[in-house]
């Protein structure tokens, strides 16, 4: 079954479990990073995020707070350091969840509903890569995460 719509051709689309490029990788490798900066006392499950756009990769990580409503998940922080440093064409975004258990596929750090919408305003056409410890990386349209996303009408 297809699952595009109009505003995504399937010409544009990335099937998931497609294998990532070298510039993938790299970005992924940079979400690890950030994942390991990631403030997560509660829940002990760090991640993090880099988003690539214009060439320049703006790393975030998951930041946990006692009141759970205020926490900030890696994804936001790096589109919303990404739009901060006047980004507006974004690429590629990458996911890393760096304490997911021993074997667990990369869906397990797929990004949440929330993180989903911001990307659908934020990145539309950009590729998502997500990975975890010993797990191959799988790559995904934002349409393939979110195929029907509130948008803004234009």
């Amino acid at each position: 079954m297809d699952h595009t719509t109009p505003e995504t051709p399937a010409a544009n689309r990335t099937a998931p479990h497609a294998g990532p490029t070298p510039e993938q990788l790299r970005l992924l490798d940079a979400a690890r990073i950030a994942a390991e900066r990631a403030y997560a006392p509660y829940s002990r499950f760090r991640v993090g995020a880099a988003v690539l756009a214009d060439g320049v990769t703006h790393p975030g990580a998951n930041v946990e707070n006692a009141s759970a409503n205020l926490g900030m998940c890696a994804e936001r922080a790096a589109l919303a350091r990404a739009v901060a440093e006047g980004a507006r064409e974004i690429a590629g975004v990458a996911v890393f969840c760096l304490d997911a258990p021993a074997g667990a596929p990369p869906q397990a750090c797929l990004p949440c509903g929330g993180c989903r919408q911001w990307l659908a305003e934020l990145a539309p056409h950009a590729w998502i890569v997500c990975g975890a410890p010993r797990a191959e990386p799988r790559v995904y349209a934002l349409n393939d995460l979110l195929p029907l996303p509130f948008t803004l009408a234009r």
